[in-house]
């Protein structure tokens, strides 16, 4: 796993595969000399970046290979008005992109002995064909059973792949799909995967919360909330349940409407002044009440790492070391890590005069 602060690299497209009629899975070669710079841990995530009608757009995806593959690749599902998602249909061997090194902490620790749990949704399934690729590869005597929910066949991503995981590790790898759109023979697996689901496959005896080492959850907002509160009242410990969210159901507020936190007798424009340490330098800019701490930033020619921008993926994840501050929304902080101070800087509201962010903080 890459230690470092998140920075970009230019890779190259290796391959594009049309996985199903609307997804992708795009392959960037590696070269040698950031090979241990673009290492993962299984379940990672990469930011890719690009310049689209000339705008800067940047989006999380989470990494399908197994740990130590040669390459690095992602799925890409196509979604309606995705600036993103639609530009990286049109991706074709040769093109060149900026790729954020390895983050995330959506993992499996490899080595020893385990029991997963994983329930996927749509697209939730790369980060779960990479964790389990890897745990039943490296460790010989740990499970992983996946309940994986989609519309029809037709929409299944690395259904290949999974069936071949399947012929390949058949008393280790229990596979159920879920389907919402097209009848399957067993009536207890059609349907949405919720808290009924749930309740229906536990009394079947096809899951049993208790027995897992970890449980992961990847899919849409709606589906991972239902999940994992139906999971906690089933008895789960909230600290064994994982869980991935790239796309919030609400977009953020908008920048004017995010700052005015200062007292009402300040009128002036600048209402904070940062001060940044990041890969060993310290560095101070300006932001007012029409931007947020990554706009300002950059208007000072100062890239602090970030992603998703809506507070889900925990790339700027920083401490905040001075001052006082709020966040407008986070999907990605546990609590502990609220207790000890560390903000995602895309949500950061300043609070005082005066505000220090630590990104080299572990």
């Amino acid at each position: 796993m890459n230690t470092h602060a998140p920075r970009f690299n230019e890779l190259v497209v290796h391959e594009v595969v049309q996985e199903t009629p609307d997804a992708v899975v795009v392959t960037f070669s590696i070269p040698n000399a950031l090979k241990k710079d673009y290492a993962f841990d299984p379940g990672q995530y990469v930011t890719l970046r690009a310049t689209i009608d000339g705008e800067d757009v940047r989006r999380s995806y989470s990494i399908c290979s197994a740990a130590g593959a040669e390459n690095l690749s992602v799925g890409i599902k196509s979604l309606p008005g995705g600036v993103f998602s639609n530009f990286a249909q049109r991706l074709q061997r040769g093109d060149r992109l900026p790729v954020m090194t390895p983050q995330g902490r959506f993992t499996a620790p490899l080595g020893g002995k385990h029991n997963y749990l994983m329930l996927a949704a749509g697209s939730g399934i790369t980060p779960m064909m990479s964790i389990a690729q890897s745990v039943l590869a490296e460790e010989l005597d740990s499970t992983v059973t996946l309940f994986y929910a989609n519309r029809n066949t037709q929409n299944i991503m690395f259904r290949q792949s999974i069936n071949d995981l399947k012929d390949q590790y058949m008393t280790r790898f229990l596979l159920t799909h879920v389907m919402d759109e097209e009848s399957q023979d067993v009536e207890l697996f059609n349907g949405r995967l919720d808290a009924e689901k749930l309740d229906s496959l536990q009394t079947a005896g096809l899951i049993r919360p208790e027995a897992y080492d970890a449980i992961y959850v990847c899919g849409p907002e709606p589906m991972i909330v239902t999940v994992c509160n139906a999971l906690e009242q089933q008895g789960v410990d909230p600290a064994l349940i994982k869980r991935e969210l790239f796309t919030a159901s609400t977009p953020p507020p908008a920048a004017g409407q995010r700052r005015d936190t200062l007292s009402k007798g300040n009128s002036e424009s600048v209402v904070a002044e940062v001060e940044v340490l990041l890969d060993g330098s310290y560095r101070s800019f300006p932001i007012n009440s029409e931007e947020t701490l990554i706009s300002a930033a950059a208007r000072s020619g100062f890239e602090i790492p970030y992603s998703c921008a809506n507070g889900m993926c925990a790339t700027c994840r920083c401490k905040l070391t001075g001052g006082s501050a709020t966040m407008t929304q986070n999907f990605s902080l546990d609590p502990w890590e609220i207790e000890e101070g560390y903000v995602l800087a895309c949500q950061l509201q300043p609070t005082s005069g005066v505000i220090k962010l630590d990104f080299d903080a572990v």
